[in-house]
């Protein structure tokens, strides 16, 4: 029951794209471009510039209160990759050990501030990727792919990946009904039966990604074609892309930060 429930939860997401606001209507080229150079741009910045960072808070904030999407659904996967970046960080805090600036009486240190914009930039990416999974069907992200000559193989990979690892997962949960049920007492499969536990479940899915892939062409699947809708772009869809590339340019070589650090000191 704990596998279904994590498949269904892989999958929450993207039941939120069915929904109707402003954000969802928007056409998903435009969408995608605007994640994309929002990424990009948040990543260009250098290691230290935390506070040229905090003005892209901007993106999540905006769609999360047009799409109506909740915040704690997004948070859950976002906490997912921080362990990551924490292992990324905690060597900057080790090695960079001088003092950036000064906060009260607390010296921050150049690994400090290098950790908190590793942290911070790796939350303001995945942000941006889930809010897009969360307002796009993944069928029309996938559409849009193609059109801009994303190598086919590269599309299909991620379609079968996203779409079929619940069914790995379903074959997991019930071969591990299986072992419990064969097994006195046991609550999961031991240590000494995970090896072959493991060579069964990639027989099972091989087995099951063979019947699946010839059923899809017996329904007439192609590589090239999927059940996307086709959109027709829109004067709100270029100004929605438009906005969102300026903004992020502006903050980009304008350090709004600093700016209105300066004002406050000269008000």
């Amino acid at each position: 029951m704990d596998i279904r429930n994590k498949i269904s939860a892989i999958y929450s997401l993207e039941q939120l794209s069915a929904g109707n606001t402003v954000i969802h209507r928007l056409h998903p080229m435009s969408k995608l471009i605007a994640t994309f150079v929002f990424i990009v741009t948040v990543v260009s910045f250098g290691r230290y510039e935390f506070g040229r960072l905090v003005p892209f808070i901007f993106f999540p904030t905006i769609l999360m209160a047009l799409s109506e999407t909740p915040y704690i659904m997004l948070l859950k996967r976002v906490l997912i990759a921080i362990p990551f970046c924490l292992f990324i960080g905690i060597s900057n805090l080790l090695l960079e050990q001088e003092t950036a600036f000064v906060i009260g009486n607390t010296n921050i240190s150049f690994g400090a501030l290098s950790f908190g914009v590793i942290l911070f930039r790796t939350y303001l990416c995945i942000m941006a990727v889930l809010l897009l999974a969360a307002v796009t069907p993944f069928n029309e992200l996938a559409l849009q792919l193609r059109r801009l000559k994303i190598p086919a193989v590269f599309v299909l990979m991620l379609e079968m990946t996203y779409r079929y690892i619940g069914v790995l997962f379903a074959e997991a949960a019930s071969m591990r009904l299986a072992y419990i049920l064969r097994s006195s007492g046991a609550k999961g499969v031991d240590i000494r039966h995970a090896g072959s536990f493991i060579g069964c479940l990639l027989l099972r899915s091989f087995a099951r990604a063979e019947r699946v892939f010839s059923a899809m062409k017996c329904r007439g699947y192609m590589i090239k074609t999927t059940g996307a809708r086709r959109f027709k772009l829109r004067i709100t869809d270029i100004f929605y892309c438009v906005l969102i590339c300026f903004f992020c340019l502006l903050f980009r070589f304008i350090d709004a930060g600093g700016k209105l650090t300066v004002l406050e000191k000269i008000l």
